[in-house]
């Protein structure tokens, strides 16, 4: 877990180890979300990046006999 402090601005830094997991760099945009009385900050992905991320996944569901 790691701790930062509120600036005067109201500003934070990400801790390198937390922008190297998500690959965040200088101009990365993060969605911010209140979510149960936290802050979470979640990296926005180019759709470029997605791509293929699906790829292999099992698509046969199980279907009722009225709905083939």
């Amino acid at each position: 877990m790691e701790i930062v402090t509120v600036s005067p601005k109201y500003q934070v830094v990400i801790p390198l180890r937390v922008r190297q997991s998500l690959g965040i760099k200088p101009g990365s945009k993060v969605q911010v979300i209140l979510y149960e009385g936290r802050i979470e900050l979640i990296p926005i992905q180019p759709i470029e990046k997605m791509r293929g991320f699906l790829n292999g996944i099992d698509t046969t569901i199980e279907r009722e006999a009225d709905r083939v």
